[in-house]
């Protein structure tokens, strides 16, 4: 049989870092404010001239060194993200090009925060029914362009980053299960509310932000993540004791509490992120998973649990054997 498994990964965050004291001085918020309702200390914020693509370029190729592949042995690319350089063509065609890769399938995924777990369950669904090899998944935002600075409930939780892995076909476990859902039905929680088939014939005339109703977000998301919790540990008959890592999306440190509590795990067993790169949507998880896998807490052989939660809403977990 096989299995899709993790075989490198890699990360970019841009050089420009916004701290709780810059936001201080453009809204009317405070450092104490922001850190105990969100767990963020500072975010990265891509140059004037950096696009999704530079950052998911960059985090592609630290994960190809980390897999010890060459851009040759590609032969998927799956880019989630909220904030393409382009309408069309994809991210995933931008970056294929700028990688010299060519013919294998390329293309973009659009589920905000839980883009890259959505991702990975695509291009594992790939690699086990025999349509590809070696995967490159990313995930890669620029959220700061879709930010209304002015807005303080929301400019102090986004940052921009890419998080990548090289997924390979393997005849060992790696990605044991993914379990993707989404609901509709709460979209106005969450949302910037104009796209290119909505928005007025003054294109120019007409900048597109996040909104978010904040409260209601929290409530259906430690819900949510608390039942996908279950669902995941079910369907491979584990116990939480079980899970030696979770990997979670970084949206609020009060959310990421919760899933530990759910689980009974002691944060020392939580990858977190979130104080130093805010809230980086689809490339969150991917970024903490990196980070997690440098500094060395997590080992080869281990048991991971990513999970994510974002707008849409949708909401999605998957079981990795690193």
């Amino acid at each position: 049989m096989t299995f899709a498994r993790i075989t490198g990964t890699g990360s970019d965050l841009p050089e420009k870092v916004l701290t709780n004291a810059d936001i201080e001085a453009m809204v009317d918020t405070s450092d104490q404010w922001i850190r105990e309702r969100t767990g963020i200390r500072q975010r990265h914020i891509v140059a004037p001239e950096e696009a999704t693509s530079d950052l998911a370029e960059r985090a592609a190729r630290c994960a190809l060194e980390a897999a010890d592949r060459r851009v040759g042995d590609i032969d998927l690319i799956i880019v989630a993200t909220t904030t393409p350089d382009r309408v069309f063509p994809s991210t995933a065609c931008l970056l294929q090009q700028r990688l010299g890769i060519h013919g294998c399938a390329a293309f973009d995924i659009q589920a905000v925060c839980t883009g890259f777990v959505y991702a990975l369950g695509v291009a594992d669904k790939f690699i086990r029914c025999g349509s590809a090899r070696c995967a490159l998944v990313i995930g890669a935002e620029t959220m700061s362009r879709i930010i209304d600075w002015t807005d303080r409930s929301t400019c102090v939780l986004f940052g921009d980053g890419a998080g990548a892995v090289v997924l390979e076909a393997s005849d060992e476990p790696g990605v044991h299960s993914s379990h993707l859902h989404a609901d509709g039905h709460y979209a106005h929680l969450l949302h910037v509310p104009r796209g290119s088939s909505t928005a007025p014939d003054d294109v120019g005339a007409v900048r597109t932000f996040v909104e978010m109703k904040g409260n209601e977000v929290f409530r259906v998301a430690t819900n949510t993540l608390g039942r996908i919790v279950d669902e995941t540990l079910a369907a491979n008959n584990l116990n939480k004791s079980d899970i030696d890592w979770l990997v979670p999306h970084q949206a609020n440190i009060r959310i990421i509490e919760a899933t530990a509590r759910k689980l009974k795990m002691s944060l020392d067993n939580v990858i977190i992120t979130v104080d130093r790169h805010g809230n980086t949507s689809a490339a969150s998880v991917p970024l903490a998973l990196d980070q997690g896998v440098r500094d060395g807490r997590i080992k080869r052989g281990d048991m991971l649990l990513l999970e994510a939660f974002g707008g849409g809403f949708t909401w999605g977990s998957a079981l990795v054997t690193y």
